[in-house]
Parts: C-alpha cells; structure tokens; sequence
C-alpha cells in the first residue's frame, strides 16, 4: 500500500493543505493517515497574493523560497504525526499565473527544495506539459475523481474557481464553470473578514439585476469544453463589473450567479448525485441557490473530505506519475493525448 502525502495550496489562498493518504494496490480504496491546514503566515499571505504582479527575478526566487517553505512545513507535519514511511510527496504548488491558450501556465513551489529538506523524492509541477501538449493544463481532479469518487455522477468542487467533472458515455468530462472563492472572500476581505461565514453576508444584500445579467451572459459560459479559467480572467473580465456596486449587493448577486452557473450545469450533464467538497461547500446559502437551480441531489460528505479532497486527489495524481501511468485525460484537457505529467525531484 502505497503511503503518499499530497499538499494543494488553492488560489483562494484558505491556507497550505496537508493530506498523507495511504492507497490501496489498486488506487480505488483510500485511508486519510494524517491531514491539516495551515493558515499561511501574513508574510507568505502577502507574497502569494502579490506575486502575479511581480516580475521574472523576484518569481524565479519566490519559487525557491516558497519551495524551502513547503519543505519545512512538511517536516514539521511529519513529526507532528509520526509519520516516518511516506514512499512520494505530491506538491501541486501555488499558482501564479495560468493563460493555457497562450501557453503560459505556472505553479511556484520548488519540488528540488522540498525533496532535500525532507529526504522524500517529491512529483511537483503537473500541469505545464499538459499545457505544452496543446491542454489546458486544467482541470487535474478528474482523473482522481474517476479512481476514487465513481459512484457519483459528478464532482463538484467549490474553490478559488468552480469547477465540475462528471461521466458521459463511460468517459470523464470536466472543465471550470466560473470563478468562486477567489471573488467571494476578495469582497468578504472588503467587510473586514476573510470569507462570507455561511454566506450571511450575501444572504443580507440585494440582487442588483443589471450585475446578474451581465455575469451570465459572459463569453465563457458560451464555449464548449474543454476550458479553464485563471486568475487573468477575474482581474480583466470580473472585476471591472463589480465596480461601484455596494460589497454587500455584490456578494449576493454573485452568489446567485454562482447558485445559477452551476445548478444550470448539473442540469445539463443530467446526473442524479453531485459530491461536493472545497471551501464553498461550507457557505450554506451559496448550497441553497445551487439546490433550487437543480434537481440533481447535492451531497455534502463529512468536513475531512471536504478540506482535504483536492490534496487527496493530487496524492494520487502524484503516485501514478511516480508509477509510469498516465494522469491526465486528454477528453478532459484538450491535450493531443492522455499522458503522465508532474516533474520528478529525488532527494
């Protein structure tokens, strides 16, 4: 049974999630050994949220820092759990920027500086090759979804960016249906908090009509997968239509888009039972306007799975690049084949 510990660092910056999972031969089974989220410092907080406006110097050595900062955390949680026979890490690293159409997608996070800290041979950087294989490098969960979450008809997961993976004629299809997170906590931090505590906020607004229509008649919702959004998209296309409206109005505004968006694509991809895990499950009334926009049945599964579903899936997507199999759907990329991506740092 192979024991790999997967970390996932999401764009809504919620903090560093740690998950050793221990799998069984056959990758379908899986037993969470240790898993924590740590809240970043104010000092990594700041760097992570800043880093898309920095330039090429101060990245390449962000990359090296943050990777020592991985590396020590990991020891550290090491310790703290007594784990001593972890076989891989699986780093999925922060991204900072992701434009796949113009081939351009990064994640920092150097998997070299986490494999000599911690003496564990370590798969980081997993979506540039899929990029540089013509995919979007995005979305990566599904193909742990298919290995581990296949009694559900779908996926869904409620991060920085919404984004669903669901069966269709015995092949997985996924892609992002809109930005999430990423835009709600930014409005929440407007109001002096870091998130819309079970979107109490966003239930206290008023629907400005006029936002609602713009949201979801957006471009995007017109292409047809594969497609991924990043966070050049929430800068250049989001934002500019939430100026001058109240963060209040906008926080419930956007909240229905999202309970729209997504309720409107459970419809279409027809499925009956939808797992749903990411920081959004949470927001209870974000839950309440996807359910009235679908009649697919909405399942919320116990808070570890929730937290940790993501860094669990990249456990996996990890080991199976360290094994030699592929990891990656070119159904659900638009890559120019199925393949094995991740880079592969020895200590």
């Amino acid at each position: 049974m192979p024991v790999v510990l997967g970390l996932m660092s999401g764009t809504s910056l919620d903090g560093l999630d740690l998950c050793c999972v221990a799998f069984s031969d056959d990758l379908h089974k899986f037993e969470i050994l240790a898993a924590n989220t740590l809240p970043y410092p104010s000092y990594w907080k700041d760097q992570l949220e800043n880093v898309f406006f920095a330039n090429a110097e101060d990245i390449s050595k962000l990359d090296l820092d943050y990777g020592r900062f991985l590396g020590e955390q990991i020891v550290c949680f090491i310790e703290e759990n007594n784990l001593h026979s972890i076989d891989l890490i699986a780093s999925h690293g922060h991204t900072v920027f992701h434009k796949p159409d113009l081939g351009i997608t990064l994640q920092i996070g150097d998997g070299k500086q986490i494999a000599n800290l911690t003496k564990i041979p370590v798969v980081y950087d997993f979506r540039q090759q899929d990029v540089e294989l013509g995919g979007q490098g995005a979305p990566l969960v599904p193909v742990g979804d298919a290995f581990l979450f296949g009694q559900y008809d779908a996926c869904l997961n409620l991060g920085g960016f919404a984004n669903i993976s669901h069966k269709q004629l015995r092949q997985t299809l996924a892609f992002d249906i809109c930005a999430c997170n990423l835009v709600l906590n930014r409005l929440a931090k407007s109001m002096g908090k870091d998130y819309d505590n079970n979107g109490n906020f966003a239930r206290a607004g008023r629907l400005n009509k006029s936002l609602f229509d713009q949201l979801n008649t957006l471009d995007y919702h017109q292409q047809k997968p594969p497609k991924s959004l990043g966070r050049e998209y929430v800068e250049s296309t989001v934002w500019p239509l939430l100026e001058n409206i109240s963060s209040l109005d906008a926080l419930h505004t956007y909240t229905h888009y999202l309970g729209k968006q997504i309720g409107n694509t459970l419809n279409q991809i027809g499925g009956k039972s939808c797992l749903t895990t990411g920081g959004g499950a949470f927001n209870t009334y974000l839950t309440e306007l996807i359910i009235s926009n679908t009649g697919c049945e909405i399942i919320i599964p116990k808070k570890e799975l929730i937290d940790f579903k993501e860094a669990l899936v990249f456990a996996l997507l990890g080991w199976l690049r360290y094994t030699g199999r592929d990891n990656v759907f070119a159904r659900v990329t638009g890559a120019s084949k199925n393949h094995s991506s991740g880079r592969l740092a020895m200590p």
